[in-house]
């Protein structure tokens, strides 16, 4: 009794694996059907819905599952099934035995093979390469499939492309080769174009902007963007992206207002789930803000999950409002090293006109007459002539409007004005109008991203229509979260 006790124990993991693997068959497999009938009935619907159950099976993935799989969809001997299994690692003996055996069950593929289950094919092996970290292999089954892609001219394969495109991408950027596939990049967008394929367009932008800005080619990325078709955004994934594109190409071209809008918009509109790329995002605008002039609240700097990474930039700010150049340069040393990572050293570099000019507001707040050196003294000027230096940046300060009041030359002081009573100015008013206009854009914005079923006007939607319905808006908010965390 006790060694049947332990041969059942023995036993139980291994055939978990193989009821893991068999239900993971079993769903491709369901995949490969849907992708079948919305190949057949041209519904880009049930592409998009096979790609979204694809995301939620990609963690389940191996190496023999893929296999088999291929031996399903692929007619065995074909060119794309012996190059796609060239990728593909081979299991071991038992779980290929388990796999055969599920799907010699089930019935041959039929002879004519659909373009978008090939399509696919390609798409769920890249998915497997990359996380697995195998690049290289990566970089060549991407480039296959974008070869394939080329010959293939069908609307329903825009999903999936639209996929390929950004793996094919995300493939040579992490071996450091993205500068090779620009040209093709810009021929496919130029394709996407003619084809009218907005999808592929909005994502081709968005990689071919990534590419440049990876490069520093800003001035390149602006024709780009400023020439390129424009259209209502398709996918929410890819319209943060170009916001986040624009904002940051914006920020170096010193136009702040606009990036300001475009960075707080795309960290607003990103899923929950991204959250590397909600903190790129806050970074960026936390330093617009700045260079604005402005001290973000100190909530931004306490989201959850993003204290450690913010942190950096919360003891910036810090020194920022305090007007402490000294405060300002330690921080700056600290986390140099964090800083070029995040490829926004140039921009700090910036800020130390802000620190000098919020030092300079402190001072005329707190004293209504100082000397020009003791201004100097304040704000800890390190140069040859402090006194000359602080005239200067007093009178800039002045001519800019920055604070109210006037220099005596003559005897080498700082002449604050009286502050005034700023309700009886248009400055609240303007304030007002700035945030009923950003309410206002939001709710258009929201109005115009409602979804509603197609002809509801022209005829009545069947009850079997009705229930298929109600079960993709199940497994839609099911896998989104997936989906977004894939995305990003």
């Amino acid at each position: 009794m006790t060694q049947d006790v332990e041969m059942k124990d023995n036993n139980t993991p291994s055939q978990s694996v193989i009821s893991s693997s068999t239900s993971t068959m079993q769903h491709l497999k369901e995949i490969a059907t849907l992708i079948d009938t919305g190949s057949y009935t041209k519904e880009v619907r049930r592409i998009a819905r096979a790609v979204r159950l694809t995301i939620g099976l990609r963690r389940k993935l191996t190496g023999s599952v893929l296999s088999s799989f291929l031996d399903f969809a692929l007619v065995p001997g074909s060119e794309a099934h012996s190059r796609l299994s060239s990728f593909v690692p081979k299991g071991d003996e038992h779980d290929m035995e388990v796999d055969t055996a599920s799907s010699a069950t089930q019935a041959a593929p039929s002879k004519h093979l659909p373009a978008e289950l090939e399509i696919y094919c390609y798409f769920i092996v890249l998915l497997f390469l990359i996380d697995q970290k195998k690049y290289n292999e990566a970089k060549a089954c991407s480039s296959a499939s974008i070869a394939r892609l080329k010959n293939v001219n069908r609307r329903t394969i825009d999903v999936i492309a639209s996929r390929l495109y950004f793996y094919y991408s995300l493939s040579y950027e992490q071996t450091g080769d993205l500068a090779e596939i620009r040209g093709t990049l810009l021929a496919l967008h130029h394709s996407a174009t003619l084809r009218h394929d907005e999808l592929g367009q909005e994502t081709l932008l968005n990689l071919l902007l990534r590419n440049y800005l990876h490069y520093n080619l800003y001035d390149q990325a602006e024709k780009l963007r400023s020439k390129a078709p424009r259209f209502e955004a398709h996918s929410n994934q890819q319209f943060c992206r170009y916001l986040f594109y624009l904002g940051k190409i914006r920020t170096i071209q010193l136009e702040y207002t606009d990036a300001k809008e475009s960075l707080l918009q795309a960290a607003r509109k990103a899923p929950i789930a991204a959250l590397g790329f909600r903190i790129q995002c806050n970074k960026w605008a936390i330093l617009v803000r700045l260079l604005l002039g402005e001290i973000p609240e100190r909530s931004i700097f306490t989201q959850k999950g993003m204290e450690k990474a913010l942190r950096p930039y919360f003891e910036l700010t810090n020194a920022v409002r305090i007007g402490d150049l000294e405060l300002f340069r330690t921080v700056q040393e600290k986390f140099l090293d964090t800083f070029s990572q995040d490829r926004t050293h140039n921009l700090i570099v910036r800020l130390r006109h802000n620190v000098i000019r919020t030092g300079l507001r402190n001072i005329s707040i707190s004293y209504s007459r100082i000397s020009l050196p003791d201004v100097a003294k304040k704000l800890r000027l390190n140069s040859e002539n402090p006194v000359a230096d602080a005239e200067s940046i007093v009178a800039k300060a002045i001519r800019d409007g920055a604070i109210d009041a006037t220099i005596d030359h003559k005897n080498g002081w700082m002449v604050s004005k009286e502050t005034g009573d700023i309700y009886s100015t248009n400055e609240p008013q303007t304030a007002f109008n700035s945030r009923i206009a950003f309410c206002l854009n939001m709710h258009n914005e929201a109005v115009r991203a409602l979804r509603f079923p197609p002809n509801t006007h022209k005829e009545k939607e069947s009850d079997e229509k009705r229930r298929e319905r109600k079960q993709q808006e199940e497994e839609l908010a099911k896998h989104m979260a997936e989906e977004d965390d894939d995305d990003f």
